[in-house]
């Protein structure tokens, strides 16, 4: 029998494009070994966590496999654990509708079962209809609209309509910049509940810009009631910025006996060390730009490359234009900069 809840574990993925986000800004040089990757997926399996995501696809030029990034969902299928549990799920997010369609193999055993795909707002139909054709190739398809709070109403009716149609397996709403709160849980999960067809799942991603992340899952396992749903969450929180629910944290909290703490505590002994320059979880710097409701990265640049202070970057995302908010780019931030009178930065970092 299918779990009411499925517990998702994105460290790999998650943190994976958390190391290479600190490896863009010059923070970090840190990559997951292969060791390293093969431990953590292995420990998972053994941990019976529901459904576990090895990490990204995207076509690129060179190897970022430290990152957890494969070209193709037949080579980051070679990393799921010969040790993995009966109904137990493996995951595989497409960062967008970029891969072509045809290029993707029918689903067969030796593959994950289930592939997440990130909306791109821009391209929101093109990465909606890449999700149906996934769909007809026999995957378990996730609809995964980031940064869910910039949808209107209309645009969020518009992926319940598609996601029904499709018969996708789970429709999220999605935290990425870690500002949800309560409110807009309980909203955002009726919505969802009044039209999405009922055996698909509701999925949650927080974020913990705002440390709410735990707080704000429990609201939507509290009013989830009759309706499965999935909670992302990762080893000790490891992920892009202020990092995610935390793994460890959840399965103590459900205290389910059909998962294994102990493997779980396992793998926390190893992800600890990737987390030596505090390149995720809480921080003042990741706080800021939650209030502000806007890119974290801009905080990130700001703090580390133009040395601002806390007061300095809360008067400059305090005056963002709204175009802004939602894309950081150095272009962007180099605007950013100008509008609210502190270029004299620019020529001092040039």
């Amino acid at each position: 029998m299918e779990n009411k809840i499925q517990v998702l574990d994105c460290t790999l993925r998650d943190g994976g494009l958390g190391l290479e986000d600190a490896n863009k800004n010059s923070l970090s040089s840190i990559k997951f070994s292969v060791e390293d990757i093969a431990f953590v997926s292995n420990k998972l399996a053994d941990s019976c966590i529901d459904i576990v995501e090895l990490g990204a696809i995207e076509i690129t030029e060179d190897d970022r496999t430290g990152f957890a990034i494969y070209q193709s969902i037949e080579r980051i299928s070679r990393m799921i654990p010969k040790n993995r549990k009966p109904n137990q799920l493996f995951a595989a997010l497409f960062r967008g509708p970029d891969t072509p369609i045809e290029d993707i193999p029918d689903w067969n055993p030796s593959l994950c079962e289930v592939v997440r795909v990130i909306i791109r707002y821009s391209e929101m139909q093109k990465s909606l209809d890449f999700c149906s054709s996934l769909t007809k190739k026999g995957y378990k398809v996730f609809v995964q609209p980031m940064l869910t709070m910039r949808y209107t109403d209309s645009e969020i009716d518009l992926l319940i309509n598609e996601t029904n149609k499709m018969n996708a397996y789970a429709l999220y709403f999605v935290d990425s910049y870690g500002y949800m709160q309560k409110g807009d849980i309980k909203r955002l999960f009726e919505r969802y509940d009044k039209t999405l067809h009922p055996e698909i799942r509701i999925g949650f991603h927080a974020h913990n810009n705002m440390d709410l992340a735990f707080s704000n899952v429990l609201e939507f396992i509290e009013i989830s009631h009759d309706r499965k749903i999935v909670v992302d969450s990762c080893l000790m929180g490891m992920g892009q910025g202020a990092g995610n629910l935390q793994t460890e944290l959840l399965i103590g909290y459900l205290n389910e006996s059909s998962y294994n703490f102990d493997s779980i505590l396992d793998a926390c002994e190893l992800i600890e060390k990737y987390n030596i320059q505090t390149l995720w979880g809480y921080s003042v710097t990741r706080l800021l730009p939650a209030i502000h409701r806007t890119a974290y990265k801009y905080a990130i640049v700001l703090r580390f490359q133009y040395k601002f202070s806390y007061s300095e970057i809360n008067m400059i995302l305090s005056q963002i234009p709204e175009e802004l908010k939602q894309r950081y780019t150095p272009e962007n931030t180099a605007t950013l900069l100008k509008v609210t009178g502190f270029g004299h930065k620019l020529v001092i970092e040039e």
